[in-house]
């Protein structure tokens, strides 16, 4: 039997480029158990494709946990929220290349996308900034 999982992703960036990191949460949705946290350092990078990396983080976490998985991805980005679920299209090539990515891992796997208010988002938001202060990746 495949989980279900949540996956609460955000991205950041000090400066539009600057310093720019990722945070994701693998939440499993029966229990609420927190089973993952992923913070990525993007590098130099706009705040939205940081964002990608964050949500690209925890489905990849996701997956590596139960590649049967069904995730409910739940994030503060309206942008990669409606791009991923092909209402707003992608004219950025770094967020295109991104996108290719994220649906080249979800494949034929079942996996949702939610908008939620940024003070819903504080879990991954934490995460995304120790991120950018460590200027490293972490998995905890």
């Amino acid at each position: 039997m495949s989980h279900s999982f949540v996956v609460e992703a955000d991205g950041g960036s000090r400066g539009n480029p600057g310093i720019a990191g990722s945070g994701a949460i693998v939440i499993d949705e029966a229990s609420g158990e927190i089973l993952a946290e992923e913070g990525v350092y993007v590098g130099i990078a706009t705040n939205n494709v940081a964002e990608y990396h964050g949500m690209i983080a925890g489905l990849k976490k996701a997956f590596e946990i139960d590649p049967t998985a069904v995730v409910h991805v739940r994030m503060d980005s309206k942008l990669v929220v409606e791009q991923m679920s092909g209402r707003w299209k992608i004219k950025h090539p770094d967020m295109q290349k991104l996108a290719r990515e994220a649906h080249a891992l979800i494949g034929s796997r079942q996996v949702t996308f939610e908008w939620i208010p940024r003070a819903e988002n504080s879990r991954a938001d934490a995460i995304a900034n120790k991120a950018m202060d460590r200027k490293v990746s972490f998995a905890e």
